[in-house]
């Protein structure tokens, strides 16, 4: 996952039109997105504020510079885990367990390295410094995951992410060796779908991701599958963190 492997300077404008958030807890109806997936600027990166951004099928992509964006796109792209695919050349990595897969062990250490990542075609990065306080919060309340792949005592790979009922929203992935966040993903995702974990919200479109099964889907599917989803109760492993704040 990059979940946003895509340049974002190169399709976002500030269009005057777009809704300017308030102090109030509230975003306009997905449907009211631009073409390119924009929907609302402003507000705040607070806790409360992102996990309401996510239960609604938003969430925040920007650069410094810019105010926050808040995206909604059509279609969204998607992993439903029962068609997680797996190549051949990935099994021997994983059957001879090439990496040691942990969770939330070094949550801020994963988003750095998913910040500094180099991306093809992409400048500079929209992991901004509030970005990574506003998601260690998140992890530090229990909402925020990471995922670690190791090589001995070297963190090679990873991928982080938010979990909300019975939905896994992907936020970026990194990787130093080869196949190790490949290696981190398909863990991951092996270990929610028994958890009934029944959705990984990818964002936007990457061929990575396409390679191991996940695909786009209407944004009004995505949005259905949204409100069952997060109505369910979130069943993390024992070695995850739990939720301490809100509902």
């Amino acid at each position: 996952m990059n979940f946003h492997d895509q340049c974002l300077h190169s399709h976002v404008s500030l269009n005057t039109q777009m809704y300017w958030l308030t102090q109030d807890l509230i975003f306009p109806p997905v449907e009211k997105a631009e073409v390119w997936g924009g929907l609302a600027l402003g507000g705040d990166l607070s806790p409360e504020r992102l996990l309401l951004a996510y239960c609604s099928g938003i969430f925040p992509w920007y650069e410094t510079g810019q105010p926050i964006i808040w995206h909604a796109p059509d279609p969204r792209f998607v992993l439903f885990p029962a068609n997680l695919k797996v190549s051949k050349s990935m099994r021997p990595v994983l059957n001879r367990q090439r990496f040691s897969i942990t969770y939330d062990r070094h949550f801020e250490a994963v988003m750095r390295h998913c910040q500094q990542q180099k991306r093809k075609g992409q400048q500079g990065t929209w992991i901004t410094e509030d970005m990574v306080a506003a998601y260690v919060r998140l992890h530090q309340l229990g909402y925020a995951h990471s995922v670690e792949a190791w090589q001995e005592d070297t963190l090679v790979g990873g991928l982080y992410g938010i979990a909300l009922g019975s939905v896994f929203f992907g936020e970026s992935m990194f990787s130093e060796v080869s196949n190790a966040s490949k290696a981190a993903f398909i863990t991951l995702v092996q270990q929610l779908q028994p958890l009934g974990f029944t959705l990984i919200d990818c964002q936007v479109h990457t061929t990575h991701l396409e390679s191991l099964g996940a695909e786009d889907i209407p944004r009004y599917l995505y949005m259905q599958l949204l409100e069952k989803g997060i109505q369910q109760d979130t069943v993390l492993p024992d070695n995850w963190r739990k939720p301490t704040y809100g509902g």
